[in-house]
């Protein structure tokens, strides 16, 4: 049995955070990551961080404040989580960065992604802010431990790691960073088991490895950031209503429930289980499903062959669509992403792009030299998708889609503009889409520190959460692009600031 100051379970943005932050304080810090590799779902993500008024936006001259973000969080969460919860997020937010860009190894650079919403509050252009792209190189050995990125690590296209960028760049960085401090113990192939609790205290974590179970003992605290259950096949089924859990972003086997099982074990109040990052999603050969985003053309259609939705909106709202559109009886997972041939590829970002050949050869790419036939062979009927094509068609000449509005919104422009162009050059192709998601909302309730709340709202000693394994501070809403990691990072920031405020 062994002893640490603070343990982390996990090793995703939050997770890192928190690690850092607690280290630098001078507390021993034992990061436990159960698969081979650190970065969790983070390391696969553009790395977007959504903190409003930071000093990175105000280097690249963005006009933003805490009091405005807090205008347009406000205004699209509403009441569905504590304001207090809320405005922690907010305010802590630039504290956050400027800590953490006193390490040269953290700095960070402000990116235009748009807000989501058309709501009060909201800046042009986006506050997003990224960290800075680091060269593989100078990870050294660390470089074998951080997790590849998805094309790699999921679909088995090998890609080159000269420069790291997004979520590759920010692990990258914190793996570099915490390497560089004493109290810090990086460990994967470690699996939390169970919590120990001692006196209504939560003491430190049971975990195995190659070897027996170990009992590691904290004596400030337990962090724990792993994520939520999105590859468990079965609680996806219970409060998701899917199949499986293989059309989710994060990697096989790495966030299947365990941590909240743990958590719930320990008393921890639960909540947002219905809830997800959604997102559409292509669906592979390997039955896995890739983030699929930045539509240039084209169109959704569901069983009934037809549109159902704006399909340049976030993509949490197109996911939340076909999400909303199953429960009408009409099939919209899996839909058909419908395309003609002025575009060499599937006319959107996804990480790997499909491979038609592949594509075609399980079915998942369908083409034909006419509507009626293309209509057929993904299982619509004929005369629908011939007029709901025909009606976009209308749109694309008008520039107005009078609908669904797409192409009115700055989202909808910020990949492609115009948005609205036409399906008229044979021969047609259909490309199936399922609901995928970024990661599960669901988890402990905190407070504004991340203390782990019970059932009667009362902190459970010596317990934290963040990131996923957290009820999102966003509730059932994803107000904008780095919402995920930018509240994660925030409350874990401010649980390791709580537990050295307690140890001092």
């Amino acid at each position: 049995m062994s002893t640490v100051d603070v343990v982390v379970v996990g090793s995703g943005g939050a997770a890192l955070t928190a690690a850092y932050t607690a280290a630098s304080a001078g507390l021993r810090t034992l990061v436990l990551e159960k698969t081979q590799y650190f970065g969790g779902t983070s390391a696969y993500s553009g790395s977007g961080i959504w903190l409003p008024g930071n000093q990175a936006q105000h280097r690249a001259g963005v006009e933003d404040s805490v009091e405005l973000g807090r205008e347009y969080f406000r205004a699209v969460v509403g009441d569905d989580t504590p304001a207090a919860r809320q405005d922690a997020y907010l305010r802590t937010g630039p504290e956050l960065v400027e800590f953490l860009e006193r390490d040269p190894l953290l700095q960070f650079a402000y990116g235009p992604f748009p807000d989501y919403f058309e709501a009060p509050g909201r800046v042009p252009g986006g506050r997003d802010i990224f960290p800075v792209p680091l060269k593989a190189a100078e990870l050294g050995e660390l470089l074998a431990v951080l997790r590849k990125p998805i094309g790699e690590d999921q679909f088995g296209v090998p890609r080159k790691r000269g420069t790291l960028t997004g979520g590759q760049a920010l692990i990258g960085r914190f793996l570099l960073a915490l390497s560089a401090l004493p109290c810090a113990e990086l460990r994967t192939g470690t699996r939390m088991r169970s919590l120990i609790v001692s006196s209504g205290r939560v003491a430190g974590v049971v975990v195995a490895g190659d070897g027996p179970e170990e009992r590691i003992l904290a004596s400030r605290g337990v962090i724990v950031a792993a994520g939520g259950f999105e590859c468990d096949d079965g609680l996806r089924a219970r409060h998701h209503a899917l199949p499986h859990g293989n059309w989710t972003s994060a990697a096989p086997g790495s966030n299947t429930g365990d941590a909240l099982a743990a958590l719930a074990q320990a008393g921890a109040a639960i909540d947002l289980m219905d809830e997800a990052w959604w997102c559409p999603a292509t669906l592979f050969p390997n039955g896995r499903a890739a983030f699929t985003l930045g539509l240039r053309g084209g169109i959704v259609v569901n069983a009934a062959g037809q549109r159902f939705a704006n399909e340049s909106l976030p993509y949490d709202r197109m996911g939340r669509e076909i999400r909303r559109g199953q429960e009408t009886g009409v099939a919209h997972v899996p839909a058909w992403f419908v395309f003609d041939s002025r575009f060499a590829g599937v006319p959107a970002i996804i990480q790997p792009p499909p491979d038609p050949d592949e594509f075609r050869a399980a079915g998942l790419w369908q083409t034909c030299d006419d509507l009626a036939g293309l209509a057929e062979r993904i299982g619509v009927p004929a005369p629908a998708l011939q007029a709901t094509v025909a009606r976009f068609n209308e749109f694309a000449a008008s520039g107005t889609d009078e609908d669904f509005h797409r192409g009115e919104d700055p989202y909808d422009r910020f990949f492609a503009d115009p948005v609205l162009v036409p399906i008229d050059r044979a021969p047609f192709h259909a490309v199936q889409i399922v609901l995928g998601d970024l990661g599960t909302k669901g988890g402990a309730r905190t407070d504004v520190n991340g203390q782990v709340l019970d059932e009667r709202g009362t902190p459970i000693p010596g317990l934290y959460a963040a990131g996923n394994s957290a009820a999102s501070v966003a509730g059932h809403a994803y107000p904008a692009p780095g919402i995920p990691l930018g509240s994660g990072m925030t409350f874990a920031y401010r649980a390791a600031r709580h537990i050295a405020s307690l140890a001092g």
